[in-house]
């Protein structure tokens, strides 16, 4: 993979997708657009990723200015360790952890994907665990509730701690279309319970 999504690139990064999308409108990373059918995907490469960590990392309280030019030297030498802005060179900034980061991130979101498989023939397409039937989502959202890596691995066997922990960064890579990102039901209790004659319900029906 040499090309990734705003949502892979929030995943690896840790920056939130809003703030990913609010980089690319103010044009400090420059992605490349490629059509699919109807679709239009904004791709960036792992230098405009390089660039995102860092703002991740505290770089979005400087001037916009000042950030487009620190993107501009990323791109241009993605492999320095210390970058020198502005004049007299008043202004370091530590690109070395920041690669760091994105690398091992990445090596990671492709370890989960082989992990991974979406057929047609299994759960309509959900994405599950290779050799099993449990979805990613579900383990994502499990966790997402508090549930521990043992209590999950307890109900599903078949599963691994690894796995487990890397469900969350898949779906934060590969959000699922048309699946809400917040689900108001999730964690609460009913409200109550009303009963009705069976005679009621068969008139009604």
């Amino acid at each position: 993979m040499d090309e990734y999504t705003p949502a892979q690139a929030a995943a690896v990064t840790g920056l939130p997708l809003a703030a990913v999308h609010k980089a690319i409108d103010n044009r400090l990373v420059r992605p490349r657009s490629a059509r699919s059918g109807a679709t239009v995907q904004r791709l960036l490469t792992k230098e405009h990723l390089i660039y995102l960590q860092l703002e991740a990392e505290g770089l979005r309280l400087l001037p916009v200015g000042t950030r487009r030019g620190i993107a501009e030297s990323v791109q241009r030498s993605p492999k320095t360790d210390v970058l020198a802005i502005g004049n007299g060179n008043a202004l370091f900034v530590e690109c070395k952890s920041a690669r760091r980061k994105v690398e091992k991130q990445l090596k990671q979101l492709s370890h989960i994907e082989e992990m991974v498989v979406s057929d047609p023939e299994i759960m309509r397409g959900t994405p599950v665990f290779k050799g099993t039937r449990i979805p990613v989502d579900l383990v994502a959202d499990m966790l997402a509730q508090g549930a521990t890596g043992d209590e999950i691995l307890e109900g599903y066997p078949t599963l691994s701690k690894e796995k487990i922990a890397m469900a969350p960064l898949y779906m934060r890579a590969f959000p699922r279309r048309g699946r809400p990102s917040r689900r108001p039901w999730q964690g609460k209790k009913a409200q109550g319970r009303k009963s009705y004659p069976l005679s009621t319900l068969l008139r009604s029906a």
